[in-house]
């Protein structure tokens, strides 16, 4: 988008349209069809015009259009615009995975990524996509947006981070086995995982000195070695390093009663283990609102909490909800990220050592 004095302050958000046979469009129009949101950002929907146009009719959206663009920098600060990836008709089959689905899938995400890059777009939210559709389109192993869009960056570490309005937490494993986790986690990871929350609440939440809990492997917690010696072997280290450092980070605690009782109400956030150990508790108490944010990246790139939700698709049930969040989140975040950078810039030129004296 070309930057005017009208315009210069607004944040560009990019949204990759996700699955076409799925509610991804759905929630995306939805989210957008309020036009008070272009007071707040300018949205890029990197889709096509022609599935747009189909979902629209099917959901008996007659007042609602894209401002259909070539390039970024032809975007109206004051409408939603559309850069139309493709002229081709494209078959859309509500409801099921195609090869189709996961090549407008893919195209829309490297699409949007490029824009990124070359700083046409300041944050992207990803609408839903089928792995396995994607992964069949790219030939090579895609378990979600978060590792492809490290591997895209060149991210070596990053953490997968569930935001919600009372609940933040991120997992040290993602999509893998069950019975892969405990071989699968290290002390290493796990205060890799640990040093990138603490960062990102700082940097990217504006939390000065951020509280973190750390949730154990087993049942209790392993209960002091009787159910497992993961706690004290591997978890308990990473917490102690990171103390060592002066960050309040604590625990291993037991999942169950961690939550059961509210204990993640005193925390800033929580890192669980491995993905459902997370996820479980976070969608129960975040579904509707609930937004998937990737930590650790050089970019913002942030997406609704939900899935692809194949068995309503087309039938105008779905909410924008998470979009609506993943959408305001990540601006915020965009905001704080600036902000950090400015007070933490060193126009003197100063090293770390004088800096800290």
């Amino acid at each position: 988008m070309i930057r005017t004095s009208e315009n210069e302050n607004r944040i560009v958000v990019g949204i990759s349209h996700g699955d076409i046979n799925s509610i991804s469009y759905e929630v995306i129009i939805k989210a957008l069809l309020d036009q008070r949101i272009t007071e707040l950002f300018v949205p890029i929907v990197y889709g096509t015009s022609k599935a747009a146009s189909y979902h629209r009719k099917m959901l008996n959206i007659p007042d609602f259009s894209f401002n259909i663009i070539r390039t970024a920098d032809q975007a109206s600060p004051k409408k939603a615009n559309m850069i139309n990836l493709t002229d081709k008709e494209i078959k859309i089959d509500i409801g099921e995975s195609t090869l189709v689905a996961g090549e407008m899938a893919l195209l829309s995400i490297d699409a949007a990524v490029e824009d990124l890059e070359k700083g046409l777009i300041d944050v992207l939210v990803t609408a839903p996509v089928n792995k396995h559709n994607v992964q069949d389109a790219a030939k090579k192993p895609f378990t979600g947006h978060t590792g492809y869009l490290a591997e895209k960056f060149g991210a070596a570490s990053y953490l997968m981070l569930m935001v919600g309005e009372n609940l933040r937490i991120g997992v040290v494993t993602e999509h893998i086995p069950i019975d892969q986790v405990a071989n699968t986690l290290t002390t290493s990871l796990i205060s890799d995982k640990i040093r990138i929350l603490e960062e990102s609440l700082r940097k990217d939440f504006d939390i000065r000195k951020p509280r973190i809990a750390v949730l154990g492997l087993n049942p209790h917690a392993g209960d002091g070695g009787l159910i497992g010696n993961a706690e004290q072997e591997v978890i308990t280290p990473a917490i102690q390093a990171a103390q060592k450092k002066g960050q309040l980070v604590y625990g291993p605690y037991p999942a169950d009663g961690f939550f059961a009782s509210s204990g993640y109400k005193q925390f800033d956030a929580v890192i669980a283990m491995y993905h459902d150990q997370g996820l479980i508790p976070f969608k129960t108490l975040n579904f509707e609102n609930g937004v998937n944010f990737t930590a650790g990246l050089p970019y913002v790139r942030t997406s609704p909490a939900h899935g692809t939700a194949y068995d309503i698709a087309g039938k105008d049930v779905a909410s924008a909800d998470s979009m609506r969040s993943a959408t305001y989140l990540a601006c915020e975040i965009f905001k704080i990220r600036a902000q950090w950078a400015e007070l933490n810039k060193n126009p003197l030129g100063f090293s770390k050592k004088e800096k800290e004296y």
